[in-house]
């Protein structure tokens, strides 16, 4: 026979009463009318017993020994029958069901746990984001059920030269996990740490010894799964973009479904780089070129034919970088003073000041040339300048006159089929520093590059009064120097670089039905994909 475990905390509950360590909304708490009344028979036994104690105290007293023994005898029958009753019956839930039970369904797919977390963490150039996932198994696909968020700064390639540090600094990331995932499942939990563009640029030698740090960090100090093959790795920039195609896809509901829809194209704007991601339509039998840009993908019984690229180096924090160096090398090369015509050259460049139309007017910055010493640094000066200055530096940085070996190209030498033939009707989505730079201004989710332009128009001549309305869009154009930059790189990113056309409309989203867009949802559900991810006790 089962042994049950009695406990002073159980009598109080099965009775209706709460200790002290229970709080009112705990699930322990939570009994059931129907279990109550299983009792009640046993329960009202109990409650006679004592009543007739009760009646032994209101009598005279000069009570008899028989009395007293009858009345004691009432009281302990009638507190081990209170005990009895609420164990046999009453069934307490443990206080982590609710984070192991589904709102869409009672019975997992068979073969499958009911509840699958998974956590992936985005090891991103500006800064680390946990993503800890909550997946039923309903069906036989996994299907989302919820997501917590959470982010840090500085990312893992600000620490260079200390690694161990560089690990502890996704403790914070790791406790969100440890709160929400209910510990039963932690052993069942898979994770993965993903790198991208920042650990990219610090070099293979100095990232790697970054990421083994993490790996031990993870495996000696927390209860997750780490994913055998590359749970903790620099990102490829294709599974990149790929995965943030199937994201924002698997949200809309375009994948997964019996019958093959129509996908959208994804844009993703990161710190160090940028990915494009669509389903070209090729007519008269063509297709997308063989090469790495081909990506084919299998999900929901359906073959998808993508094209993507990574653009490393493109993102905006490293366009930034472009931007500035493009003025000042210009300057310390005087033969190419004469080809320059739109840029200010108030200042003489031997002087180590130099304008620079991207940024506010009598701004000013010390900058690390490039190809100077540290003691040679430039000091840019802002003109204030209209987008049309600025937008001639991001057409250089784009490099769209380099060879194209297979055309049609976009920028860079970069093979792309055009967006305006292969992809004139799906929507379009861009997300990440597309949207953080776009959406505190004011604009709606969904516009055309024209009204993208008109935007980055009035920013770059400082006309930000029609802002006054907008709290948000006058602290950021206040604080951050640098917007008419930004804002000039995306509207030439998208319009000059990718070629979409001005009057085509596109859609910016943080979040897709409250889940956040990117990379680490798909990353994800390619992992649930791959096997039940269980480790051995």
């Amino acid at each position: 026979m089962q042994q049950r475990e009695l406990s002073v905390s159980n009598v109080l509950s099965a009775s209706g009463f709460t200790s002290e360590k229970q709080s009112p909304g705990s699930d322990t708490n939570k009994q059931t009318i129907h279990s109550r009344r299983k009792s009640s028979l046993a329960l009202d036994t109990a409650e006679n017993g004592f009543q007739e104690a009760k009646k032994f105290d209101q009598k005279d007293e000069k009570m008899s020994l028989n009395n007293i023994q009858n009345k004691n005898w009432l009281r302990v029958a009638g507190f081990l029958l209170l005990l009895v009753a609420p164990i046999q019956e009453v069934q307490i839930p443990q206080a982590s069901t609710s984070k192991i039970t589904s709102s869409h369904c009672t019975v997992a797919h068979p073969g499958r746990q009911l509840i699958q977390y998974a956590l992936m963490l985005d090891a991103g150039s500006t800064g680390s984001r946990i993503h800890v996932y909550k997946f039923n198994y309903c069906k036989e696909s996994p299907e989302l059920e919820d997501e917590i968020f959470h982010h840090i700064q500085p990312g893992l390639s600000a620490y260079p030269d200390d690694t161990d540090a560089a690990a502890r600094s996704l403790d914070v990331l790791l406790k969100v996990a440890l709160d929400n995932v209910p510990e039963e499942l932690h052993h069942c939990t898979p994770i993965a740490v993903k790198a991208t563009a920042g650990l990219r640029l610090l070099g293979q030698e100095k990232s790697a010894r970054i990421l083994d740090a993490v790996h031990y960090h993870l495996e000696t100090n927390y209860p997750f799964y780490i994913i055998e093959d590359g749970g903790v790795a620099i990102m490829d920039g294709k599974d990149e973009g790929v995965y943030a195609w199937i994201t924002v896809n698997y949200l809309l509901e375009k994948i997964g479904s019996q019958e093959k829809l129509q996908t959208a194209a994804i844009f993703d704007l990161g710190g160090g780089s940028t990915q494009i991601v669509f389903e070209p339509e090729m007519t008269d039998g063509a297709e997308v070129a063989e090469g790495e840009h081909r990506y084919e993908l299998e999900y929901g019984g359906h073959k998808y034919v993508l094209y993507q690229h990574s653009y490393l180096h493109y993102g905006l924090m490293e366009a930034r970088k472009a931007i500035k160096n493009f003025v000042v090398n210009i300057w310390s090369d005087k033969k190419n003073i004469d080809s320059i015509e739109n840029v200010d050259s108030e200042h003489n460049p031997s002087s180590g000041h130099v304008s620079h139309p991207c940024l506010p007017k009598n701004y000013t910055e010390i900058w690390p040339s490039p190809n100077l010493s540290d003691e040679d640094a430039t000091t840019l000066i802002g003109t204030g300048a209209v987008h049309a200055q600025c937008r001639y530096i991001v057409e250089q940085v784009l490099n769209k006159t380099k060879t194209c070996p297979l055309s049609p190209c976009s920028f860079d030498g970069v093979y792309q089929p055009p967006i305006s033939e292969t992809f004139s009707n799906n929507e379009i989505y861009v997300f990440s520093y597309f949207y953080d730079r776009v959406s505190p201004l004011g604009m709606p989710s969904e516009f055309s590059l024209k009204e993208l332009r008109d935007l980055t128009d009035d920013v770059c001549i400082g006309n930000i009064d029609q802002f006054e309305h907008l709290p948000e869009a006058m602290k950021e154009l206040r604080k951050n120097p640098h917007y008419c930059m930004d804002l000039s790189y995306i509207y030439g990113l998208l319009h000059i670089g990718y070629e979409i056309p001005l009057e085509r409309e596109v859609k910016m989203a943080k979040k897709i039905k409250g889940v956040e867009t990117g990379w680490c949802l798909g990353a994800a559900i390619a992992i649930l994909d791959q096997k039940q991810w269980c480790k051995p006790s």
